[in-house]
């Protein structure tokens, strides 16, 4: 009788967080290596965007207006490698927990940042307008609450 190694639960949530630090190194190599987002104003554009179409939660507008926007290529730096960390950290398997805790409060700030569906939506579209963001901060949760191994890239243990 074969003895399975690992659990299917946990096989199946490395490859999750795998394929979702893929995506965050997708994201991420754009901004590290192109200087649209992080210098020539690509970051300030979208914060504009949220504000300007009315996306941004009530309580976020200051903060966007007045702490992100005067900041805004430190913080589109902070994003780009952001980004890049947490990829490589979910790739990895190293640092998982903190790459997962920043990347969940990242999606939350992206979610409140960008989600809003107006004062009178009713409350249910208040999750639909979210999901792109939602999704992955629960994802995240899920990864910062398991044990994550790191990757054996050459051969079994």
């Amino acid at each position: 009788m074969r003895r399975r190694s690992a659990v299917p639960g946990h096989v199946a949530l490395t490859w999750l967080r795998i394929g979702v630090g893929v995506l965050f190194l997708v994201f991420a190599q754009y901004k590290v290596f192109g200087t649209q987002f992080t210098q020539g104003g690509g970051f300030q554009m979208w914060i504009e965007r949220f504000l300007n179409g009315g996306s941004a939660y009530p309580f976020m507008v200051p903060i966007l207006q007045h702490v992100v926007l005067p900041n805004g290529t430190a913080i589109a730096y902070l994003a780009a490698y952001g980004e890049l960390a947490i990829g490589l950290a979910l790739v990895s398997g190293l640092l998982v927990r903190v790459a997962s805790t920043c990347g969940a409060i990242y999606m939350l700030a992206l979610l409140f940042s960008s989600n809003y569906p107006g004062a009178g939506a009713p409350f249910w579209e208040y999750f639909g307008a979210s999901l792109n963001h939602l999704v992955l901060a629960m994802c995240f949760a899920a990864f910062a609450a398991a044990e994550s191994p790191p990757l054996r890239w050459f051969g079994r243990r």
